[in-house]
């Protein structure tokens, strides 16, 4: 199934992520219809035309006219919103999320679904250190990745589906794993790194350090200005896999500290130069 014939997509969640689908989708001509429980974020993105149409209603006539479905909310509460808003959504229709976290969300969801219904799961890589749809911006997905995640209940068509959303929204590169594939992933390049910009800001209490810090300490530290409702739900839910990258990376730590302590110069420059080495591959 072509974009071409979806043109009425609806966005579950208007905050920063929903925003920026809505804003790149509307731009596109799509025409873009938004769920949220805060009023002001719906009469927000219909003043700045990011939506054409929206409701903070639960029974809201909207889910009845989607021909596709975004869920911009939080992993905690996607299940239980499929659950309670599936009866109204329009048969055949495609649905897909932007959760953090795939294992414990996507095979629950597909185990309660309508069979006339298609979830197919999948990451945007992408976002910004503030909150809400006043900040939203379809920007962010320029020179990001976008993960789909399937599994063996989703058709190709979904899967090519929701690959082209991707696309469509501009990412620079579309890639699929399974969900355990995504949250190991993840628990990598995501989560521990958060835990680590998290633990440099609350590791050290000296005042005036913000006076002191150059560039490497900023960007470090970049992602400390942290959603704490959404992160602690995805550290919660990733618990294993976090874990044990944070296990990996304390012995690493404790490796780099005690070649500092022997002074082993030369096993130190080794370690740096393997670092170069794997850096290099962002800058292609």
């Amino acid at each position: 199934m072509e974009w071409i014939n979806q043109k009425n997509v609806l966005i579950v969640g208007l905050g920063l992520m929903g925003g920026s689908y809505a804003r790149a989708l509307s731009r596109l001509g799509f025409h873009v219809m938004a769920l949220d429980k805060n009023k002001e974020s719906i009469l927000f993105a219909k003043q700045q035309h990011i939506i054409e149409e929206g409701d903070w209603k639960e029974d809201s006539v909207l889910l009845e006219q989607a021909d596709s479905i975004i869920i911009a909310l939080y992993p905690g509460i996607v299940v239980k919103w499929v659950q309670e808003h599936q009866d109204k959504i329009k048969s055949g229709a495609f649905i897909t999320d932007v959760t953090g976290v795939k294992e414990p969300v996507v095979y629950k969801v597909q185990e309660i679904l309508r069979e006339d219904l298609e979830f197919i799961a999948a990451h945007p890589m992408a976002g910004r250190e503030v909150y809400g749809v006043e900040n939203s911006d379809d920007k962010i997905f320029r020179d990001a990745n976008y993960i789909v995640v399937p599994t063996e209940k989703n058709t190709r068509e979904a899967i090519l589906w929701c690959e082209n959303l991707g696309r469509v929204l501009g990412f620079r590169k579309v890639s699929i794993l399974t969900p355990k594939e995504h949250d190991d992933m993840i628990a990598y390049v995501s989560q521990l790194t958060h835990c680590i910009a998290v633990a440099l800001m609350t590791g050290c209490d000296k005042e005036h350090v913000v006076d002191y810090t150059g560039d490497s300490f900023r960007d470090l530290t970049r992602i400390a200005n942290i959603n704490e409702d959404m992160w602690s739900e995805l550290f919660l839910m990733n618990k294993e896999p976090l874990l044990q990258e944070m296990t990996y990376f304390i012995d690493e730590m404790n490796e780099i500290k005690g070649l500092i302590e022997e002074d082993k110069v030369e096993e130190l420059k080794e370690k740096m130069r393997l670092s170069t080495v794997r850096r290099s591959r962002f800058n292609k």
